[in-house]
Formats: C-alpha cells, sequence, structure tokens
C-alpha cells in the first residue's frame, strides 16, 4: 500500500515480534552431587577380557560402538556377553536388524546361550527400537547393527551418513533418559573407520575395535575411546567353533609356533595399555624381478618401514633397494609404538644376510641419524623376556648410545 492506514505514515514496516525465550524444562544440579547418580555401579558382562577393556564394565546410561571388519566375531562377542548378563540377573534386549530371529537363535543355541533374561527383537526401523527399549527398560541393548537401522522421517539410503547419526543420536537420547547401556555394533568401511569415517565416535562414551588374523583365530579387543576408563587397552580372544574363548597369557600363544632358528624372525615384547604381549616378527628379503620391487607390510607402519629400510642402506651398507621386502606381525597383531623399529631392522637384517637370530627379542626406537633410542617401561619389557625364557635381548638403556650397527654386532649378525 505504501503507508500505513491507520496513522497515514509512509514509513517502512518494521519487524516488531517479541524473540521467543526457551522454555526451562530441566533443573541444574550441584556438581558435588552428579557424581552419585542413581547409585548403580558398572554392570560387568562376565567376560574378563572385555570388561577389562571396558575398565570394569558397562557405565549404565553409556553408548558403546563395537567396529571391526565382517565376520570377525562382532556378533558372536555381544551375543555371548549378552548370556553372561543375563545369567547373572541382567536384563538384556538384542535389536538385530541383520538377520532373522531363527538366524539369530541358530547362533544362540551354537554358542549355548539359552537364557529367560534375554529379549530379542528384529527390526530395521529405529524408533521402534526405541518405543520398545523405552517400554522394557533394560539394563543393556545391543543394536546389530547401526547401518540397517533407518529412520522414516529422515532422507537418505540405509546406512548412510544422515541415517547413520540421526539413528545413533536417537539411541544415544534414550540411553542416558533411561540408564540402559547401549551397544551399537558397526562394520569398518574401505577406509577403515566405524561405521563411516569417524561418523559416531564423537557421540559415543567408547570406541572399541575388535581384529585378527582369520587364518589363526586370534582376536584382539582393542580401545580407542573410554570416557569411564584407560585407552590402548587389548583384550585377547581365540575364535572357536563354541565362540570366542579368553586368552589369558596371549604372549604364549603368540610364540606358540616360533621357529627362532629361521633367518628373519625375532621376538619383540610390546606393551600395550598395562599387559605386556610377546609378539613374533618375521622379515623376508628376497631377489625381484619387479622394477620398482614389491614392498608387503602387516601389522607395521608403511611409514615407519621404509625409515628403516633407508637408515639400513645409509648407516650399515645394507643393500636392500633392489630386493623385495615383507614384515610381518604374526597372528594379526597391530603395532603401532616406535619401539618396534629396532625388531623390524634385525628381522630384515637376519633374512637379507640369511642368519638366524635365535632365542633373542628386541625393543628401540631408530632415528634418521642412525642411533638406537630407548622406548617407555623398559624394565616391564625385560621382565615379560625373562618370564618367557628369552635367553638374550638388544636394547638400548636409559641415557645409553647405541648406534643400529653396534646393535647388529650385538645381535650377532655382524662379527
Amino acid at each position: 500500500m505504501g503507508f500505513c492506514p491507520q496513522c497515514d505514515s509512509a514509513e517502512p514496516l518494521r519487524d516488531a515480534g517479541e524473540t521467543p525465550r526457551a522454555r526451562i524444562t530441566t533443573e541444574s544440579v550441584p556438581l558435588a552431587t552428579a557424581g552419585s547418580g542413581n547409585g548403580r555401579d558398572r554392570l560387568e558382562t562376565g567376560i574378563t577380557e572385555f570388561d577389562r577393556v571396558l575398565g570394569g564394565g558397562l557405565v549404565p546410561g553409556s553408548v558403546v560402538l563395537l567396529g571391526g571388519e565382517p565376520g570377525v566375531g562382532k556378533s558372536t562377542l555381544t551375543l555371548q556377553a549378552a548370556g553372561a548378563l543375563s545369567s547373572g540377573g541382567g536384563r538384556v534386549l538384542i535389536a538385530g536388524s541383520e538377520e532373522s530371529a531363527q538366524q539369530i537363535g541358530l547362533r544362540a543355541d551354537r554358542l549355548g546361550v539359552h537364557s529367560s533374561g534375554i529379549e530379542l527383537l528384529t527390526s530395521a526401523d529405529v524408533d521402534e527400537v526405541v518405543a520398545v527399549a523405552d517400554k522394557t527398560r533394560p539394563d543393556v541393548m545391543v543394536v546389530d547393527s547401526i547401518q540397517t537401522l533407518s529412520a522414516n522421517d529422515i532422507g537418505g539410503v540405509t546406512g548412510g551418513m544422515s541415517q547413520i547419526r540421526e539413528c545413533a543420536a536417537r539411541l544415544v537420547r534414550i540411553a542416558k533418559a533411561t540408564g540402559t547401556s547401549v551397544v551399537l555394533v558397526g562394520h569398518v568401511t574401505k577406509e577403515g573407520g566405524l561405521a563411516g569415517p569417524k561418523a559416531l565416535e564423537h557421540i559415543v562414551d567408547v570406541v572399541l575395535s575388535l581384529e585378527g588374523d582369520p587364518d589363526r583365530g586370534l582376536r584382539a579387543l582393542r580401545s580407542f575411546k573410554n570416557r569411564f576408563g584407560a585407552t590402548h587397552v587389548v583384550g585377547m580372544f581365540d575364535m572357536q567353533d563354541t565362540g570366542l574363548i579368553e586368552v589369558l597369557d596371549p604372549s604364549k600363544a603368540f610364540l606358540s609356533e616360533w621357529d627362532m632358528d629361521v633367518p628373519g624372525t625375532i621376538a619383540f615384547p610390546a606393551v600395550e595399555g598395562s599387559r605386556s604381549v610377546m609378539v613374533e616378527m618375521q622379515a623376508l628379503v628376497t631377489e625381484s624381478a619387479q622394477t620398482p620391487p614389491r614392498r608387503s607390510f602387516r601389522g607395521v607402519e608403511t611409514s615407519r618401514v621404509h625409515q628403516i629400510l633407508a637408515v639400513l642402506t645409509r648407516h650399515c651398507s645394507l643393500e636392500v633397494a633392489t630386493r623385495e621386502v615383507y614384515v610381518n606381525v604374526v597372528g594379526g597383531w597391530r603395532l603401532g609404538e616406535p619401539g618396534c623399529d629396532l625388531p623390524v631392522a634385525l628381522a630384515i637384517a637376519s633374512s637379507a644376510l640369511d642368519r638366524p637370530l635365535g632365542s633373542l627379542a628386541a625393543w628401540g626406537e631408530i632415528g634418521l641419524a642412525g642411533e638406537v633410542r630407548a622406548v617407555p617401561l623398559d624394565l616391564r619389557r625385560r621382565e615379560e623376556t625373562a618370564r618367557l625364557g628369552i635367553d638374550t635381548f638388544v636394547a638400548p638403556s636409559r641415557g645409553e648410545r647405541l648406534r643400529l650397527a653396534d646393535a647388529m654386532t650385538r645381535s650377532g649378525l655382524v662379527m
């Protein structure tokens, strides 16, 4: 109209609406009393290795993301934990959207899980899962798997980023509201992320990964994030026909088939959290008909092995540039600490020179200048070496200046 019909003013119109204020639906509480909660302690699953990685058991209202490659044993582990929980009086709800009720029942029969405290729900609708959890209020709810759930009011395909995030957010809300511990099972992607490239790790409380070598049956349960306990804690299992069996002494399991008289093999006392694990490291150096020669590394970081090869060539006059090099950590164990540098170097040199190392363990970090530096927890590594009866070891002491060439001499490779 160009003017106000009430006052005949030609001034422009202005929005005079009031900003809505949020309604207060919750009250603040003193920090001193916030930790008391409802008096419920951690809920032990009944599987010692699982509880140790969790930090003592499941915390009420927590959300745990369990990831791993398809077929590694995630469903088996959660079903065994559900059986142990229900046998101790806990109430468990299994929301399975990947398999039918008959398929889950067949796995339960194979594992010997026959408890009346386990309820089974087969639905791919996250709202149905939330509604059943809100109605039954179980102690623990297992969702297998988060990629197959979907929300009808959210766009995108099942398993897409938007669906995964929204489904996980609704499950997190029901966990915090009811105090139910929720375990989300998720497959790893081609890039190695859990249920997508770190799409859920920031909204859950605990991130676990089940890894292993399918050929040997050994499984490692690792903790990468834990708001209620230590991280980088590892539990060991052995996959058998009757399910996952706890391995209380993984060092003996890894070294059970160690042939110390073969060139290219050495023992390394790795330390994961509070546990020392002696693993066997193997290396193979052979002639190559390809240019460039092949390189294959399993269980160790590729960049570290390339760095070690360069140091061996430059400071130890070991020619490996035109030869194929393979490095493997037996049993599917994955090493990320720099202490594995020295055993990798000695194993490669042993294979290249065709000289066995015998009963030998080693640890130490290798620098680009050819020096070998001490690594933390040296005493714990020495104790593990002595416990397993390994005769000798090569490792720098704190403050000692050790060169890689000197370490090769101590190992008997260079006379």
